[in-house]
C-alpha cells in the first residue's frame, strides 16, 4: 500500500490531544491564552467575513454550520444543541472544526471543539468582563451548574481576579458535581438553594441554562444596580433567561446583532432595540460601563469568529509538539488531474499486475 503524501495529511487533534494540551498549557494559563486570540481578533473584527450561523432547527435542538474568513485562514464549526441528550447520557453540546487556507483551500487544522468550545466560551465571557464588569468585582453568581459552569467560574478567575463563586442549578446534584470539581482551585464556592440566594452580593451573574424554552432565570426584581450579567444559555430561538424588564434597564452588548436578535436575549425585544458591538468597545470605538450603577448585559451567543480564533490557538500550540495525528484526509494523486487512475491504483494486487 502507498504512503500517503504530505499534502494529503492534515493535523487531528483529538479529544485526547486537548485533553493533554490543557494540562500541558495549564488550564487558567489556556483560558488566558485563548481570551487574548479572541481579543486580538475582536479588535480586527472589521476584517473577517461575518454571517449568522446556518442552523437546522428540529423539535430536540439544533445542528449548526458556524463560518468565517479573514482573507488568509477560513474556519467553520459543526456544533448542535440538544437539551434532551443529558437524560440519555449525551453531551448537551458537540463540536468539531475547520481551519484552510484561503490560497488553495486545502484544510491545514481538524480538531475537536466540544471541549474547545467550552473553553472558547469561558475565555469569551471573561475577556468581555473584563471590559463591562465593575471595578475590584470579586464575587459572581454561576446559574446553571452544567457542564460550563467549571470554565465560566475558572475563567472570571483568571480573568477578571473572581475569587468566590455562588452556584445554582435547578438540579443539586449539578451544583454539587460543579463544587467538588471547583475544590481546590483557589475559589470560595457557595452552593446556594436559589437563584435568589445565589445573586446576593455577586457582581457578575452568569446564567447558563439548558431547556430549550423562554425562561425567567432572573426576574427583574432580583437585579439591582451596577452588576455586571452574563447571558450565555441563550442561543436559539425560543430559547431565553431574563425577564424583559432587566434589558430594558441595561446596557446590552452583543456579538452580532443579525444573530443574536434572532437567537439571544434581545428576541424578546423591538427589531430596533439599542445594542453595542462589544468589538467596538475592545477597539476604542465606543464606551462599556459608563457609570457604576449602571447594569451591563452581555447577551452572548457565540460567533463564529470566537472559534476561529479558539483555532488559531491550537494550532499554533500544537505545531512541532506531538499533541495530533496526522489524518489523511485529502487525496494527492501524481497527477492532479489523474484522480481516477489513482483510484484504480489502489486496487487490490494492482501494483503487482
Amino acid at each position: 500500500m502507498t504512503e500517503p503524501s504530505d499534502k494529503a495529511l492534515v493535523p487531528f487533534v483529538s479529544v485526547d490531544h486537548m485533553m493533554q494540551l490543557i494540562h500541558r498549557v495549564g488550564l487558567e494559563q489556556m483560558l488566558r491564552g485563548l481570551a487574548e486570540y479572541i481579543e486580538a481578533d475582536f479588535r480586527r473584527w472589521e476584517l473577517f467575513d461575518k454571517t449568522p450561523r446556518v442552523a437546522s432547527h428540529s423539535a430536540e435542538g439544533v445542528i449548526e454550520l458556524m463560518p468565517t474568513s479573514d482573507g488568509e485562514v477560513y474556519g467553520f464549526k459543526y456544533v448542535n444543541g440538544h437539551p434532551k441528550n443529558m437524560k440519555e447520557g449525551l453531551q448537551t453540546v458537540t463540536a468539531f472544526g475547520l481551519l484552510a487556507d484561503v490560497g488553495n483551500g486545502y484544510p491545514v487544522l481538524l480538531s475537536e471543539m466540544t471541549i474547545l468550545t467550552a473553553l472558547r466560551t469561558a475565555a469569551t465571557s471573561a475577556m468581555v468582563a473584563k471590559h463591562l464588569a465593575p471595578k475590584g468585582a470579586t464575587t459572581m453568581a454561576m446559574i446553571g451548574n452544567g457542564a460550563q459552569s467549571e470554565f465560566q467560574s475558572l475563567a472570571m478567575k483568571a480573568i477578571c481576579g473572581i475569587d468566590s463563586v455562588r452556584l445554582w442549578d435547578i438540579d443539586p446534584a449539578a451544583t454539587r458535581k460543579c463544587a467538588a470539581n471547583l475544590a481546590g482551585h483557589g475559589m470560595q464556592v457557595v452552593p446556594c438553594a436559589s437563584a435568589e440566594q445565589a445573586i446576593e452580593g455577586a457582581q457578575i451573574l452568569t446564567t447558563c441554562t439548558a431547556d430549550k424554552q423562554c425562561a425567567k432565570i432572573l426576574s427583574d426584581n432580583m437585579v439591582g444596580p451596577g452588576v455586571h450579567i452574563n447571558a450565555i444559555g441563550g442561543d436559539c430561538p425560543g430559547k431565553t433567561e431574563l425577564a424583559q424588564g432587566i434589558l430594558t434597564r441595561a446596557g446590552v452588548f452583543v456579538e452580532y446583532p443579525p444573530q443574536t436578535r434572532i437567537e439571544g436575549e434581545i428576541q424578546q425585544m423591538p427589531q430596533d432595540f439599542p445594542v453595542t458591538e462589544i468589538w467596538e468597545v475592545i477597539a476604542g470605538r465606543k464606551p462599556g460601563r459608563q457609570r457604576a450603577e449602571q447594569i451591563t448585559l452581555f447577551d452572548s451567543v457565540g460567533f463564529a469568529i470566537e472559534d476561529f480564533s479558539a483555532l488559531r490557538f491550537v494550532r499554533d500550540r500544537v505545531a512541532g509538539t506531538d499533541l495530533y495525528h496526522p489524518l489523511d484526509l485529502l487525496a494527492d494523486p501524481d497527477d492532479p488531474r489523474d484522480l481516477f487512475g489513482m483510484v484504480q491504483r489502489a486496487a487490490p494486487g494492482a501494483a503487482a499486475r
